[in-house]
């Protein structure tokens, strides 16, 4: 059990480590990240120490069970490619510009119109695409219009991630947790729109006290491009997509069709469907294929990986213990709490695949939404909480916005404790 902790917690420390210091490295001019070849030689390092048979590891894998961590990927690189085929079709940019179009001189209009735009979208999205779209449009306008960035930065990032927990899909930690626990889409939503609803407000609230004095100043001849949708019928045939996908997954316990499979069959619809479209019309293939290269592959091997580490755990009976230690007190608070700090040693994904672990010891269902408020919320407090916090705050760099580690944990604890203690309360 010592040697399987041992190697753990090195393990994350080291992900940790690159995660701060050297996110990525460049192989013949292609940027790939290193985090997650850490956490596979710590993987490898477990099956060949034996701290876990390798035939125990691939049953996991390949289980047919809720848990199995190859149809948590097919459901979250399925719906990845149906947000990023909108986004390279130009239909997030789009929604951005027409909202800096309706601020007109106030900062607080726009505050409040980007902090809306950005909910919405997550809800119905992805919250690292999202993050990932706004952002550099979010640096350039306020680069021309001569404002502060920051509050507008930090409202994206916090929207972004306490409106993901809206619905199952809005993050991969929601879909892990609980599809590991059986949770349908519905009833998934039943308990959770309430809880984000009012966490939604009091970070928005909180947000505002913040930067109030900033906002109080006008935009002074704001610079505003023209931006167009590329094409109009590969707008209608994403968005079409994206909403039979949504309503697939709402009625998937009740036509009997697992989650996974109404993800990749929308997925495959919409190249099919794209591509059609683009030859009928002698288009390129551009959106389709930039969209199959921007594509999150490297999840792929991070979470299989971690969930081999936590398998060990596991067999070792170190989850076991775990849940001992966690089944004391108020069960919504341990958890929600302890998962959204465990997501800052840890990352969420591996951090949910952890908690995934030691729920299935056998809870309550308030202990696995607390975990998902957690993995969501945890994001605000450190940029190792979510891999999109890495990626917000590399934009940053790029974009030569000073924004420190202090400063990231400065506003994520000012607004991360309430809206997470409000979210629990709510459960």
């Amino acid at each position: 059990m010592i040697a399987t902790i041992v190697i753990a917690a090195i393990t994350c420390i080291d992900m940790m480590a690159a995660i701060l210091f050297k996110p990525t490295i460049t192989i013949k001019g292609h940027s790939v990240g290193t985090y997650w070849m850490i956490t596979c030689v710590g993987a490898l390092i477990m099956l060949i120490a034996n701290l876990v048979p390798f035939d125990v590891a691939m049953k996991s894998l390949i289980a047919q069970s809720a848990i199995n961590p190859i149809k948590i990927l097919v459901i979250f690189i399925s719906l990845a490619l149906i947000s990023i085929y909108l986004d390279e079709i130009g239909f997030f940019k789009y929604i951005a510009n027409e909202a800096l179009k309706h601020s007109k001189e106030s900062q607080f209009r726009l505050f409040f119109i980007l902090y809306a735009v950005v909910s919405i979208l997550t809800i119905f999205t992805s919250n690292d695409i999202i993050i990932l779209t706004f952002t550099p449009f979010i640096c350039f306008f306020c680069k021309n219009a001569k404002i502060n960035p920051i509050p507008y930065l930090v409202s994206e990032f916090i929207a972004a991630n306490t409106w993901s927990m809206f619905l199952e899909i809005g993050n991969p930690t929601n879909i892990y947790l609980a599809t590991s626990e059986s949770i349908g889409f519905i009833e998934y939503i039943k308990v959770m729109w309430l809880p984000t609803l009012l966490a939604g407000l009091t970070s928005f609230s909180v947000l505002v006290l913040l930067f109030y004095k900033s906002l109080k100043a006008k935009i002074e001849n704001p610079i505003i491009e023209d931006v167009n949708i590329k094409d109009m019928g590969a707008l209608i045939i994403g968005i079409v997509h994206l909403g039979i996908c949504i309503i697939g997954l709402a009625i998937s316990s009740y036509i009997h069709i697992e989650m996974y499979l109404i993800a990749l069959g929308s997925a495959f619809s919409l190249f099919i469907c794209a591509t059609v479209y683009n030859l009928v019309k002698k288009n390129e293939l551009e959106d389709e294929v930039q969209t199959l290269k921007r594509a999150p592959y490297e999840l792929i091997p991070f979470v299989l990986s971690m969930f081999i580490i936590v398998e060990a755990l596991s067999y070792q009976g170190v989850t076991d213990k775990m849940f001992e230690l966690l089944n004391v007190g108020h069960l919504n608070i341990v958890y929600g709490i302890s998962s959204a700090i465990a997501a800052n040693f840890l990352n969420n994904i591996p951090m949910s695949v952890l908690y995934s672990a030691i729920l299935a010891d056998g809870t309550t269902n308030s202990a696995i939404f607390s975990a998902i408020v957690g993995s969501n919320i945890g994001a605000f407090l450190t940029p190792i909480g979510a891999l999109a916090g890495i990626m917000w705050a590399n934009t940053l760099k790029k974009n030569d916005i000073r924004f420190n580690y202090l400063d990231f944990i400065k506003y994520g604890v000012l607004d991360g404790v309430p809206t997470l203690l409000v979210a629990l309360l709510l459960l």
